[in-house]
């Protein structure tokens, strides 16, 4: 199983992943666009982008770029989530 160890070694998993979020994006942006169903675009950012930013922090981490993008990603998604949970809060 050579490519099952050459897919979990370095950053190919989460390239994997990252290439997969982003299609999913378009896929749900395009559903919105053509038939009015599904997630309105306003809330696929929020949704999908704190996800997409751990994802490149972790890559960036493995990759040993400077900590500066790290705490950059990691700040990033942290405050696109708190403005998501915000929209979402129930009183």
């Amino acid at each position: 199983m050579e490519w099952l160890d050459s897919l979990l070694t370095g950053t190919r998993l989460i390239d994997v992943v990252i290439a997969a979020t982003l299609i999913e994006w378009a896929v749900l942006l395009l559903l919105w666009r053509q038939r009015e169903q599904g997630v309105p675009p306003r809330l696929l950012g929020s949704m999908l982008l704190p996800g997409l930013c751990l994802m490149l922090a972790a890559r960036s981490a493995i990759t040993g770029a400077p900590w500066y993008w790290l705490a950059l990603l990691l700040t990033l998604a942290g405050l696109v989530h708190l403005l998501d949970l915000k929209s979402r809060w129930k009183k």
